[in-house]
């Protein structure tokens, strides 16, 4: 698929709608991969704007979301709660975590949905949504929407991602995508 920013070679087959919003999750989830380059564990974790937020702790939260968002849809339980409890640390490598060990949890994550998403019949399938503080009576979404959620999601932390990258050794993502590239006047 044309108009992406990283090369995409999706691990499953697939074709379609599947294989556009899977090319695109992709594409975002590349982007994120080339902001965390070469960081060091301490720049990994370094909060280096207002926020809390660190490009190491954005890439374990994203492959949660992932990890979650493929329980979901297996075990579709009408009576999920999000367990606020356990978002404690969502954003944030514990101690005994490396940011390593987040990519590969990211990758690992990723190809486990992407080989969820090719198998189903359907991504008109309606799969329940947890109940949460913020929404008590959920509505189920169809795997479709999930998807779009789960790219929209990646694509947001991928923003955070930049910024904090660019404020710690001035490389932007785009800028690191480009390199050595030669632009026609």
């Amino acid at each position: 698929m044309a108009g992406t920013y990283t090369p995409v070679t999706l691990n499953v087959d697939v074709s379609g709608e599947k294989n556009d919003l899977l090319t695109l999750l992709n594409d975002q989830r590349g982007l994120l991969k080339v902001t965390a380059r070469g960081l060091t564990e301490e720049q990994a974790r370094t909060a280096s704007t207002v926020s809390t937020l660190t490009v190491g702790g954005l890439v374990k939260h994203v492959a949660r979301v992932q990890r979650d968002m493929t329980s979901q849809i297996v075990e579709r339980d009408e009576n999920a709660e999000l367990d606020l409890a356990s978002l404690a640390d969502a954003y944030r490598l514990g101690p005994d975590e490396t940011l390593a060990e987040s990519l590969a949890e990211y990758d690992r994550t990723a190809m486990e949905f992407d080989r969820l998403i090719a198998g189903l019949d359907s991504l008109d399938e309606m799969i329940p949504q947890a109940k949460a503080p913020w929404d008590p009576e959920p509505e189920a979404w169809s795997v479709r929407r999930l998807v779009m959620h789960l790219l929209r999601e990646t694509a947001h932390h991928c923003g955070h991602a930049d910024i904090i990258r660019e404020a710690l050794d001035g490389q932007t993502t785009m800028a690191a995508i480009t390199e050595g590239q030669t632009w026609e006047a």
